[in-house]
């Protein structure tokens, strides 16, 4: 992720930010939405997005090109859903870029479809798989935040082999290339990200229990409670 500055060709970079623009829209129009009919989410979106900033700014090392760290999306993603995340990864690519030369304003496009997009929407999907399937709430959140972090480095693989595949085995050989590379830093980190989110969503639970109720993240089945506390709701 954080592919680099003027790395990928110019026809790559304007796609990836053509593909990348209607999903920011939309997630404008979503926040825009929820800041209006509830203020009082102000202060938890700012967290989310703080927790995404300082995550995706830990960087180590990778393929040439690009970087490993944690992504930090799937939280805001199960909190707000994914229109939303997509505006608070698309500030927050653009600011590293700006002030810390993570990524760069040429390839913003490519990093908020893999990280911002891609990323919330994996993560979202997963979380809301295994709620459905009566899964724990805070194993439903490892596995959201496990999936949006790999996820985004999944794309970005892709992303970096469309661009410069394998002169003789083409695309798939590079695909292999950059995943195999990724995933030596990546799985390890997905996984310290997705114990991470649980810490955090432990606390909300605690000081948080009504947002996160309004937000469907705790939620009152009809005739059974099911937000009962803190306690009773990690067990669920």
């Amino acid at each position: 992720m954080h592919i680099a500055e003027g790395f990928l060709p110019p026809a790559h970079a304007i796609a990836w930010s053509v593909a990348s623009a209607p999903f920011v829209v939309h997630g404008v129009r979503t926040l825009t939405r929820e800041v209006k009919e509830h203020p009082e989410s102000t202060l938890l979106l700012g967290a989310s997005g703080a927790f995404t900033f300082v995550l995706s700014a830990l960087k180590l090392p990778s393929v040439t090109g690009s970087c490993s760290h944690p992504t930090g999306t799937g939280l805001g993603a199960i909190l707000f859903r994914p229109p939303i995340m997509a505006v608070l990864g698309t500030i927050t690519l653009l600011f590293q870029a700006l002030l810390l030369a993570h990524g760069g304003l040429t390839t913003l496009g490519a990093n908020v479809f893999s990280m911002a997009i891609v990323g919330p929407w994996a993560g979202y999907a997963v979380y809301r798989l295994l709620r459905r399937s009566g899964a724990p709430l805070m194993a439903a959140v490892f596995c959201g935040a496990f999936a949006a972090d790999l996820s985004t480095y999944c794309v970005t693989s892709v992303q970096l082999a469309l661009a410069f595949p394998d002169p003789g085995s083409g695309f798939l050989g590079a695909l292999a290339t950059f995943g195999s590379i990724f995933a030596v830093t990546q799985l390890p980190l997905a996984v310290s990200e997705g114990l991470l989110t649980v810490l955090v969503m432990r606390l909300l639970v605690q000081s948080s229990k009504g947002e996160l109720t309004r937000l469907g993240v705790l939620v009152t089945g009809t005739g059974k409670r099911q937000a009962e506390g803190p306690e009773q709701a990690v067990a669920r």
